[in-house]
């Protein structure tokens, strides 16, 4: 059974641990509090920098959604734009072997 990235991040959301926006993605970065972390593509350059070395130093998985922050508002169901998702308990969602099964291919 294979599910899509948004089906699974929108589970994540409803059954999970979710924060939304940069501060607490980054926050949640360098104390090593998420599981995954997921940017859009159109993410800011700052904040992706800044999330893709707090996330290699703490070996925490970065996804960049192929899709805007508005895109991955509402694949979460969200009224407003959201550039950085950070999970910290996935729930029922699958997320997090996806993550793990794309990395090892």
């Amino acid at each position: 059974m294979s599910m899509s990235l948004e089906k699974a991040i929108s589970m994540a959301v409803k059954t999970g641990k979710v924060l939304f926006g940069a501060k607490s993605a980054i926050r949640s970065a360098k104390l090593r509090k998420a599981k995954l972390i997921v940017i859009s593509e159109n993410c800011p350059r700052e904040i992706r920098e800044d999330l893709e070395r707090y996330c290699s130093l703490s070996r925490i998985p970065l996804i960049v959604y192929k899709g805007t922050n508005v895109d991955l508002g509402l694949v979460c169901g969200k009224p407003f734009a959201i550039s950085t998702l950070t999970i910290r308990d996935p729930g029922r969602s699958p997320i997090l072997k996806m993550v793990e099964e794309n990395e090892g291919s």
